[in-house]
Order: C-alpha cells, then structure tokens, then sequence
C-alpha cells in the first residue's frame, strides 16, 4: 500500500471523529501510543508483534493528524527524505 493510499483509507474511516475530536486530543492519543511502544521497548525480552501494532498505530494517528490540517503526507516524505541524504547527496548517508 503507498502511503498515499494509507492516507485516504484512514481519511475515509476517521476523518470526521479526528476533526470532531480536534488537533489537540487526537495528538494526545499519538503521544499515548509513543508511550506504550517506548514501554514495549524497555521490556528485556522485546515483543516484536505487539511493537509491529504500536508501530502501526503510531503511523494512523500520525496520518490522522496529517489528515486534519490536510498535508499530503507522501509529498512531505518525498521532499524531506528524496531518495538520498538531504545533506552530503549520498546512499548511505556519509554524514558525521
């Protein structure tokens, strides 16, 4: 899936509950799920499956945001990450 299809699907399915809820809270439940991964993470023993569905519900709460204030996401990751270092132009990057 492109992000930009990641994108609308989320639109369709939250749009109108993210923009009844608001910039504010629906940022809340972004810093929430950053939380419960960060407490995933110092587990001894990491559970990759359950940090997979972290991840991914960081990634839809991100985008829900994106959503709200209507920025393409795709087109921001395109033109901050272009395909190589933003800095020294290189793959990897070669920066210190």
């Amino acid at each position: 899936m492109k992000i930009s299809e990641f994108q609308s699907l989320i639109k369709k399915l939250y749009l109108s509950k993210d923009l009844d809820r608001g910039i504010e809270k629906t940022f809340l439940w972004l810093v929430e799920e950053l939380g419960e991964l960060a407490t995933l993470l110092k587990e001894n023993k990491i559970d990759k499956q359950n940090v997979a569905e972290e991840l991914a519900d960081i990634i839809a709460w991100t985008t829900s945001i994106a959503n709200i204030l209507k920025i393409n996401l795709e087109e921001a990751i395109k033109e901050k990450y272009p395909g190589k270092c933003k800095r020294c132009g290189f793959i990897p990057c070669q920066c210190d």
